[in-house]
């Protein structure tokens, strides 16, 4: 009996220490070119420029849940039919703007060509035709943001 409670102290005793969390210093080392590295190992500092940069154990809070955060008792809540009919609605907007945004993409690309099609006599100096056609080209790449964030918000749609 005395034996199997030694050895079940022992187990004991050996599991806190193991299972104690691990407590080591941080040292921040100088090398002869001034840059810095890092290290908790105390056999690699030895003869050279270190100082101590922490000596606690950082833990960083588990993220909340959702679950920890209930809503409030009197909180209004949308029952799925009439939820599933907004997300429908808002469906339905997204895909009418993308439509009219890509209709004004292909317009602002039309007159893009256009404007690079024509030459001027007043712009023999090319950055002049480059400067008149930067709002022309500004306006296609407006509208492609546009096109590409609609895209993205009807992915995210339920």
């Amino acid at each position: 009996m005395v034996c199997s409670i030694g050895y079940f102290g022992l187990a004991i005793a050996l599991v806190l220490v193991l299972a104690a969390p691990a407590r080591a210093d941080t040292f921040k080392c100088i090398d002869a070119n001034g840059r810095a590295t890092y290290t908790n190992m105390k056999d690699e500092i030895k003869g050279k420029n270190c100082t101590v940069v922490m000596r606690e154990i950082s833990v960083v809070p588990a993220a909340r849940s959702a679950a920890a955060n209930p809503s409030p008792a009197g909180f209004p809540k949308v029952d799925p039919a009439t939820q599933k009919s907004r997300d429908g609605a808002r469906r339905r907007i997204l895909e009418e703007e993308l439509v009219g945004e890509e209709k004004a993409l292909a317009q602002a690309k039309t007159e893009l060509t256009e404007q690079e099609s024509i030459r001027t006599g007043g712009e023999k100096n090319y950055q002049r035709v480059l400067d008149r056609l930067q709002k022309y080209k500004d306006e296609v790449d407006r509208h492609e943001k546009n096109v590409e964030a609609l895209k993205k918000e009807l992915d995210n749609v339920k």
